[in-house]
């Protein structure tokens, strides 16, 4: 069975898989979810939690999106060096993969209170506030960041987390990126890889 991905091309979290796919050399199927207010988890390839991504592979479905390139990585037939999480052992590499998985939620908390009409009450006057601190700190630290990195890293979990949400924000405009003059200059760089120019954002009709 041809791994298929279950997801959406407006999807920050879609596009970490699809990047990871394209890196891992995974040829993959997409599935593209059309109604994101459904409750009906079979238009989720069956997740309860109506979360996205999934995976779907000859050995079963798979959830969420940190899980799903672990098991890209496994059936790849490359064999490279990837940085997870788990290994980010400093207190300034692991704050960092911390500080974007949790700005990643918060926007897609942001994006839903925007769509019922619940932008400017307290909650989420607090999350924006999260977000744009978060990215302080981020656009401060990116240096030093990537210097911590190993040199011998072909890919690693927090650099393509941390593309996607940037690249995501200005996407959907829940924040702007300008200020972040750091973190602007890491997304041109990285965007330059090929998997990220082959996963642009796009609303699915």
């Amino acid at each position: 069975m041809k791994p298929r991905i279950i997801g959406r091309s407006s999807s920050h979290h879609t596009r970490v898989a699809r990047i990871f796919a394209g890196e891992t050399g995974v040829k993959y199927d997409f599935e593209i979810v059309r109604d994101l207010m459904s409750r009906n988890p079979s238009h989720y390839a069956g997740n309860p939690a109506l979360k996205l991504p999934v995976l779907q592979t000859s050995d079963g479905t798979w959830y969420g999106t940190l899980t799903i390139c672990r098991v890209l990585s496994r059936i790849s037939k490359l064999r490279l060096e990837i940085l997870w999480p788990e290994a980010l052992a400093s207190p300034l590499l692991s704050n960092a993969q911390e500080l974007t998985t949790q700005a990643m939620a918060t926007e897609v908390s942001l994006i839903l209170s925007r769509l019922v009409g619940r932008a400017d009450g307290p909650a989420q006057v607090k999350l924006l506030t999260s977000l744009s601190r978060s990215l302080v700190w981020l656009d401060e630290r990116i240096d030093a960041i990537l210097q911590e990195l190993p040199r011998n890293r072909d890919l690693s979990y927090l650099e393509v987390t941390l593309f996607c949400l940037l690249t995501h924000l200005k996407f959907r405009e829940v924040l702007s990126v300008a200020p972040y003059s750091n973190l602007e200059a890491f997304c041109r760089l990285y965007g330059e890889r090929k998997e990220c120019r082959d996963t642009p954002y796009a609303f699915d009709p």
